[in-house]
């Protein structure tokens, strides 16, 4: 009853996967890769710590994977983790102590971190996220940003998990760009309708200020006025790929 499995969905993650799996051994019972065709180390890599890797393709849709995941674990417990992301000393120690008592869904704050600068306000300020939990019962929605489903009650764990963002501006727009292109797809598959002046005029201004203004992006220097102003596109592309989508099928 107090085994837990730690989850990690990768695609060519050999730059992150050891230093991942390693901030998870503390309390890991068994660790699970579910691998999207990585054309790099990450599978060698994952399976020289001891970490079980199963190949399936992802075709955009997280929450079929990660409930493909929770499908495939052997431990009570479950631990959902992104390959950039670490797990404190001190988050390893309170998931001890969480999993001896009753079942409940817990989540944790994560920090995110640059290697060369400082972000902790506006869109890269620290959020909860769901991650511990029974698998009994528990089930992932979404394509884009996914839920967690669990039947338990919920509730916070004090320390934090670490959330290495991105190395360089080439991965950010990659992500950016696939990012937009898959929550078209589900606002479209959802029946969402677009509006040219509400979502693609006055919807990325609201983006804008409320990261920059009211989660006070502006406290976080130049880099906060560039995620600001990143935002502001992100949500402008999204929508403009959707009013295309629906427009014309995509095409211009």
């Amino acid at each position: 009853m107090n085994t837990v499995g730690v989850l990690i969905l990768t695609r060519n993650e050999e730059q992150n996967i050891k230093d991942c799996i390693e901030s998870c051994q503390a309390f890991a019972d068994e660790i699970l890769v579910i691998d999207d065709g990585s054309e790099d180390n990450t599978v060698s890599i994952a399976e020289s710590l001891g970490a079980k890797v199963l190949q399936r393709s992802m075709n955009g849709d997280w929450g079929a994977q990660q409930t493909f995941a929770i499908e495939q674990a052997s431990s009570h417990w479950i631990f959902f983790i992104d390959a950039d992301e670490r797990c404190s000393p001190e988050l390893c120690a309170e998931i001890k102590l969480a999993i001896q008592g009753e079942d409940l869904a817990y989540w944790i704050q994560r920090h995110n971190r640059f290697h060369h600068n400082v972000a902790t306000h506006g869109v890269l300020r620290p959020d909860y996220v769901c991650r511990l939990m029974p698998a009994k019962g528990s089930w992932v929605k979404g394509y884009v940003h996914p839920q967690i489903i669990t039947p338990y009650e919920n509730k916070r764990l004090e320390s934090p998990m670490y959330h290495y963002t991105y190395d360089n501006w080439q991965q950010y727009f990659n992500k950016f760009n696939n990012y937009t292109t898959l929550a078209a797809n589900r606002y479209k598959d959802e029946g969402k309708s677009c509006s040219f002046l509400r979502d693609i005029i006055l919807r990325p201004m609201w983006a804008f200020f409320k990261m920059y203004i009211l989660d006070r992006g502006f406290l976080d220097g130049k880099i906060g006025f560039i995620l600001s102003i990143n935002h502001y596109f992100y949500t402008m592309t999204k929508y403009v790929k959707l009013y295309y989508l629906l427009k014309s099928n995509g095409k211009l």
